[in-house]
């Protein structure tokens, strides 16, 4: 070290940090044998038998689905779930964590079929049984490879017993679950319009759609009006508007506002009848020509301003017109009524609605007010029944040519003299978030849970209460309603983000009946048998558990099976007697109940119902959080958990929503073996989750950098706390200098920031936090200063025994508050140390000791440091100075300078009116290169290092 040649060389004789801790952290190689030691030693066996017996903690985990490798959001969410157990499980708490999977439903089943198609195979050839056996292959297929995936990221978990909808207890207790629906009297069967899916061939629920704009076709038609309690009406023709030409065929009435005027005009030799608002709107539409050969006057007035006849909606009622195809007969010979809607406003369209109750909610209930009834028109696969006199068995609804202005809706249309206009129509349509097809409301038969129906009302059949939970729900739910249950629910639940509660209120509030049934084959059946002369379903203790027990014994395909029907009813009931119904439960039916099998069926004993927590994306308000409280409140009365937590989805590195078509989404499978899991857990943890965020190249190698900046720090402590002892601890804290007592103080600080973050689930602000003081005040502060005690004290000095005491309380902190988010890095780290300690993830949160704080003094010291190196850094550009100890500082202080000389780690520190900075003519140390007085020669030894080498 020293610059002299003949002068004695000291390196030696410098205490300088040991390690065989690597800088390379080489994780693609390390975490996978490190995975392979948690497996072999049962770790997660080891984290429940350390924590029995402490306050519980519940997560409950939401089942992904069962259909392909993990994609980033998986990454995300498992990462935050995986945060969740292990900072509780820090803090002592036992906080078991079963992972679980959705297993049944329209995408594994599509899957299937798909394989089907490419051999060329019809899926109704195949017996049910077969094709559920391939189903459940398929899902346990995705099962296994997910599980591998999720432990890949480091998520610990009983992983060799997870949950899964299709395992035959689960599927008997989503069985059950329904049954205690049935019972209470809020489970019914109606005719309503319901999303249906022609490709998929089934209902679907909301949570199923997502909207994409689309450019439909919209029409102006003119239905001829026949009689009228207001005779000049007779003869006119009442204007609809529609973006939807395929509903023309099932039109079955006209809705007017009762309250709207509307306006009596000739236009090219026809009278029409529409509102008075949207006349130039429809006008400019249309496109007519001229005005019976009459332009604007000079004053600006419009034909139907100076000679329309104006009338209230209400005057309209008693009006009748006619179907543009009323010369086919049958049901388009039928009058088309007009009717008051509540539903009809002029925000757009002609102030008139074409009604058509199989393919509308509003235009079902308005019409039903007037005894008007669905015709079922449309078959399943989209194309109108093939006796329908009109299109019969022609193209799919959905197809937009069918709807196109020369497709063969608006050509017939547009014969029969009642096409006034066609043309396109931008607007946001449903769609299968499957198939990606466009969707329907389609009437048809299906099961449905009342939202708004008293609980255990006389709408069911008297019933004795099956079990002593419903008997508890019946009795604190009684008279409510599902809807006032689940608000309830959700005003005693907390949220985080707190938006999340208006959220999900609104649309629990505004929410339609729930509907059950699905007319597919994968999935548990609506157990339910129909009197076929009452058309009640049959509500019996007994019949319902003869099917529990079956269907716990062989899964759903009990329920099918030759001869079921006979044993379920028993020897008193005759099965021609009932109907067995075939339709499946909706899917969000079977992950609602995930929370009864896993929490309270005593399969996990470490569980315990309810929640603590529920965690998922903010889509889930929709999904499965709805579907949970929907479930838990018809047969509990209240929320199966206590919190809820969401996140945001995560875009590319431009904000936009990944997507294979635009080739920019991110592979976490192809991330972990190029940089390993650690980085992605890294980035999950520092983003802002709970809104949309953000994932590309530039913004993980940022995450790869502060990875890289930790390691470091954790390299630094192992290293500089080689052979530490106990002998060598000072625990009196008030005996350490200052600068000691103010880490310490920083310490206590940071330890309630975290655990702050940790109850408020900020895990952003938790993993920023322990970086910032790795960065700021230990790296770039700390270590920095108390390097030349480090490297030059004598191991005896109490100053260099303070450090050391320190930095081991440090590493103790640090390693475990970092082991939630570095699981195998803090891992990795935990055994360098203590290659015969154990796992870091058996740990407790760290004691750290209690230091009155001391901020204000040491942030005026570091600002007053940072001023001194922005001083010094001029003389090191221009080479005046090689390092900041060859530097003499001038400086008005009143500190000690020789305190203040070792803080800004320069020669020395002398009072004066400003800061200035000069190069130090003293010489240099040979053993710790610091510019001192009694140091006579460069290269010969100050006192302390005389002292410490010469002792």
């Amino acid at each position: 070290m020293s610059d002299a040649p003949d002068k004695p060389d000291y390196r030696s004789t410098v205490f300088l940090p040991k390690t065989d801790f690597p800088m390379k952290a080489g994780l693609p190689q390390k975490e996978p044998q490190i995975l392979a030691r948690w497996k072999a030693e049962d770790l997660y066996g080891q984290v429940r038998k350390a924590r029995a017996g402490r306050s519980k903690f519940i997560f409950h985990d939401g089942p992904p689905y069962a259909n392909g490798d993990i994609h980033i959001g998986h990454t995300l969410n498992k990462t935050l779930k995986d945060m969740v157990v292990r900072t509780q499980t820090l803090l002592g708490r036992d906080a078991p964590y079963v992972p679980g999977w959705d297993c049944h439903g329209l995408p594994i089943e599509w899957k299937v079929e798909e394989q089907y198609r490419k051999k060329k195979l019809n899926k109704d050839e195949v017996p049910p049984a077969e094709f559920r056996a391939e189903c459940r292959a398929y899902a346990q297929h995705w099962v296994n490879v997910q599980r591998e995936q999720f432990q890949r990221l480091g998520i610990t978990g009983d992983w060799d017993k997870p949950y899964l909808t299709m395992d035959f207890k689960a599927e008997a207790t989503i069985v059950s679950e329904l049954m205690k629906f049935a019972e209470s009297g809020q489970v019914y069967r109606g005719a309503k319009p319901v999303m249906w899916s022609p490709v998929e061939k089934t209902a679907l629920a909301e949570a199923e759609i997502e909207y994409e704009d689309v450019t439909s076709t919209q029409i102006d038609v003119a239905f001829e009006i026949v009689e009228s309690p207001i005779p000049e009406l007779v003869g006119a023709h009442a204007v609809v508007w529609t973006t939807t030409p395929w509903t023309i065929p099932v039109n079955q009435a006209i809705a007017y506002g009762e309250e709207i005027e509307y306006v009596l005009f000739t236009m090219e030799g026809r009278r029409y009848l529409l509102a008075g608002q949207l006349l130039t709107e429809t006008y400019l539409r249309v496109g007519f020509k001229h005005f019976d050969g009459v332009i604007q006057d000079q004053l600006g007035q419009k034909p139907w301003e100076r000679e329309g006849k104006r009338f209230k909606g209400s005057d309209l009622a008693g009006t009748i017109t006619r179907h543009p195809m009323h010369h086919l007969g049958g049901f388009f010979a039928r009058p088309r009524p007009l009717i008051p809607g509540h539903h009809v406003t002029t925000d757009a369209g002609t102030g008139l609605v074409h009604m058509a109750p199989d393919h509308g909610e509003e235009d079902f209930e308005v019409c039903k007010a007037h005894g008007i009834d669905p015709v079922f028109a449309v078959e399943g696969d989209g194309r109108y029944r093939a006796d329908w006199l009109w299109l019969g068995g022609q193209g799919s609804v959905i197809n937009t040519k069918f709807n196109a202005p020369d497709g063969p809706i608006c050509s017939d249309l547009r014969e029969a003299g009642a096409l006034l206009s066609a043309g396109d129509f931008r607007h946001s349509y449903p769609h299968s978030w499957r198939s990606k097809a466009r969707v329907i409301y389609r009437c048809t038969p299906q099961w449905f849970i009342a939202m708004d129906r008293p609980i255990n009302s006389a709408h069911a059949e008297p019933v004795e209460a099956s079990s002593n939970t419903l008997r508890q729900a019946q009795g604190e739910s009684e008279g409510k309603t599902l809807r006032q249950l689940a608000m309830q629910a959700i005003a005693d639940t907390r949220f985080v983000p707190e938006k999340g509660r208006n959220r999900i209120g609104s649309m629990v509030e505004g929410r339609p009946d729930w509907v059950l049934s699905r007319q597919r084959a994968w999935g548990v059946p609506i157990t339910l048998f129909v009197d076929r002369k009452t058309g009640r379903y049959l509500v019996d203790a007994d019949v319902n558990a003869r099917i529990v027990a079956a269907i716990r014994e062989k899964g759903v395909d009990a329920w099918t099976e030759e001869g079921a029907a006979a044993r379920f009813l028993g020897p008193d009931r005759n099965p021609d007697d009932y109907e067995q119904v075939t339709d499946i439960l909706d899917v969000w039916f079977d992950s609602g109940c995930t929370h009864v099998f896993t929490l309270e069926s005593g399969e996990w004993p470490d569980q315990r119902w309810p929640a603590d927590l529920y965690l998922e994306g903010s889509d889930q308000h929709r999904g499965w959080f709805q579907s949970s409280l929907l479930e838990s409140c018809g047969t509990r009365g209240r929320a199966p958990f206590k919190a809820v937590l969401t996140h945001g989805f995560t875009m590319d590195a431009k904000g936009m929503k990944m997507s294979k078509s635009l080739g920019n989404t991110i592979n976490p499978l192809d991330l972990m073996r190029d940089t390993g899991a650690d980085i992605l857990r890294l980035w999950a943890l520092s983003v802002d989750s709970t809104e949309d965020h953000r994932i590309g190249k530039e913004i993980l190698a940022g995450v790869s950098d502060q990875y890289r900046k930790l390691r470091n720090t954790f390299r630094y402590l192992l290293g500089a706390l080689d052979g530490f002892t106990e002998q060598e601890r000072i625990t009196d804290v008030a005996a350490m200098p200052e600068l000691e007592r103010y880490m310490l103080a920083l310490l206590a600080k940071l330890d309630g920031e975290l655990r702050q973050a940790v109850e408020d689930f900020d895990f952003n602000g938790y993993t920023r936090a322990v970086g910032d003081f790795c960065n700021n005040d230990l790296s770039a502060f700390y270590f920095d200063i108390r390097k030349d005690c480090l490297y030059c004290d004598a191991p005896a000095d109490p100053k260099r025994r303070a450090y050391r005491s320190v930095l081991d309380i440090l590493f103790h902190a640090l390693v475990r508050w970092m082991a939630p988010v570095l699981v195998f890095t803090t891992e990795e780290v935990w055994g360098t140390r203590y290659p015969e300690g154990g796992s870091v993830h058996l740990l407790e949160w760290p004691e750290v000791p209690h230091v009155a704080e001391v901020t204000g003094e040491w942030e005026q010291l570091r600002a007053l440091r940072a001023q001194v190196t922005e001083a010094i850094e001029p003389l090191r550009r221009e080479k005046v100075v090689g390092s900041s100890l060859e530097a003499e500082v001038t400086m008005p202080a009143s500190a000690d300078a020789d305190f203040l000389a070792e803080l800004f780690i320069v020669s020395s520190v002398k009072p004066g009116d400003a800061v200035s900075v000069t190069k130090t003519d003293k010489h240099k140390c040979g053993r710790c290169w610091r510019h001192l007085p009694e140091v006579t020669e460069d290269g010969d030894l100050c006192n302390r290092c005389d002292e410490v080498v010469n002792g």
